[in-house]
């Protein structure tokens, strides 16, 4: 049995060592620095009017609370974001709430994500409820 411990034991120091441990940091950690891409918006339910200030782009999420996002026409919008945490019930829920405009066109755009959860290091998916019908919205670094 002690042969076994002494075989397993250098492959779990490696695999401790080897995994991220992104988990580990706050969500505003998590998410800034880097570019994230909304790659996909997903919607759920019944119901219609709810019209998406968001539905591609790239977001830049700075340590100061500032953002910019580019849309795919390439339009640069700047502004702020915060993560808030909530908790609801038995569970931890965080909003992430982000306000940009186009000082070109004076366009403003601004969303609440009512829950956000990272699928892993380089991932999350934000997620707005509309009364019935949910939208998913999904980002890569």
């Amino acid at each position: 049995m002690k042969k076994i411990y002494l075989l397993l034991f250098p492959a779990l120091c490696i695999l401790a060592v080897a995994c991220s441990k992104d988990f580990l940091k706050s969500y505003d950690k998590r998410i800034e620095g880097g570019i994230w891409e909304l790659y996909d918006v997903n919607s759920f339910g019944i119901g219609s009017g709810y019209s998406l200030p968001f539905t591609s782009g790239r977001f830049r999420f700075f340590d100061n609370g500032e953002m910019e996002y580019e849309d795919n026409q390439g339009n640069l919008y700047r502004g702020s974001w915060n993560i808030r945490k909530e908790y609801r019930s038995d569970e931890t829920v965080r909003q992430l709430h982000v306000t940009a405009v186009d000082f070109q066109t004076q366009r403003v755009i601004s969303e609440t994500f009512d829950n956000m959860v990272f699928t892993g290091t380089n991932r999350f998916k934000a997620f707005v409820y509309a009364g019935a019908k949910t939208f998913t919205f999904k980002f890569k670094r």
